[in-house]
């Protein structure tokens, strides 16, 4: 058994629908509805929490599913893992609430709150997910803008001094400028080859590797915001059927084919106890990454955010399929 402590996995994710993870409320501006943004950069992402929570919901249906219709017994009482202990779980007067078992998968990767064992933190982590690649129409057809910061969030891509501001690098140059949305930019040439093979090992689709291009962490934030997707909608009356007077609303969105990246840190299982019980569920730092895993399918199927009825939310992970052996009762993604 292994006496590391915990280990990171890189985890990229392509968005299959517009993705609108709100934050909570409505705001004087050009949009209703905002999506959350990181305070530093101001480029859109989506929260660890926001992450985390679905995922733990999804790894609970799946568990469920695979139970087959045989109710699992707790303390001498039906105990399902979906919907008990998804969630946040506090426990309630008719028993539902996390189960906080030892050989619960659920409780034990994700954390329960407090109960007959107290609290646990949980096995595994999630960092916020940041937008590494966006796409962007231009005259040529859609590019996938980065930046350096964007960039530097892969391991051992360095420090990308030579990349100008107000400059779009591709990996061929042109005397013509080309257009970002509605920012027109002079073209540099850029050696890509180092950028396309970290891109590679993430399992990112070829046909975005071969059209990249590198703006500066000063105007990335202008570019995304300049180019999300802003939709409007109307609320609809239920006793006319027609739209509610003074209903009309817009939110924004990442729009499809943004590429994002996150980490899926996870603790060694042989250094925790849960009461005095040792952690039954998982045996190991992977066995606990893979159990984070069989909810990604469920996040093309079922996505992630808000505004799921009209369409968006799903994402697909490009590099973390679920194990093989969890497939059966895994959602089928169209």
């Amino acid at each position: 058994m292994s006496d590391k402590s915990f280990q990171s996995f890189p985890t990229a994710a392509i968005a299959v629908d517009p993705v609108h993870v709100g934050t909570g409320g409505a705001r004087l501006g050009r949009v209703d509805n905002t999506i959350v943004r990181d305070p530093v950069t101001k480029v859109p992402k989506i929260p660890g929490s926001s992450m985390a929570g679905v995922l733990r919901t999804y790894v609970a249906m799946h568990e469920e599913a695979a139970a087959s219709g045989k109710p699992r017994q707790v303390n001498g009482k039906n105990k399902p893992y979906y919907p008990d202990c998804a969630g946040q779980g506090q426990p309630r007067r008719d028993g539902s609430g996390h189960c906080g078992q030892s050989s619960c998968k659920v409780c034990t990767v994700f954390g329960f709150a407090r109960g007959d064992h107290g609290g646990f933190a949980g096995l595994a982590s999630l960092s916020d997910a940041h937008v590494i690649l966006f796409p962007v129409a231009t005259r040529s057809g859609p590019i996938w803008i980065t930046a350096p910061g964007a960039l530097r969030l892969i391991e051992g891509l360095g420090d990308f001094k030579d990349v100008a501001d107000k400059v779009l690098h591709l990996a061929e140059s042109s005397d013509d400028p080309l257009n970002l949305g509605w920012l027109l930019l002079p073209v540099n040439e850029h050696n890509m080859e180092k950028v396309a093979t970290a891109l590679d090992a993430l399992h990112v689709p070829k046909y975005i590797v071969d059209r990249l291009g590198i703006v500066s962490d000063k105007l990335l934030s202008h570019v995304v915001n300049s180019n999300l997707e802003v939709r409007t909608s109307v609320a609809i009356d239920p006793a006319t059927g027609t739209a509610e007077e003074g209903a009309l609303f817009t939110y924004e969105a990442l729009p499809r084919g943004t590429v994002l990246l996150w980490d899926v840190t996870c603790r060694n299982p042989s250094h925790f106890r849960i009461g005095q019980a040792v952690v039954e569920a998982v045996a190991s730092i992977h066995a606990v990454r893979d159990v984070v895993r069989t909810g990604f399918p469920y996040l093309e199927a079922l996505g992630i955010g808000g505004m799921g009825s009209r369409g968006m939310g799903r994402i697909r992970v490009l590099n973390g399929p679920a194990p093989s052996q969890n497939q059966d009762s895994a959602p089928e993604a169209k």
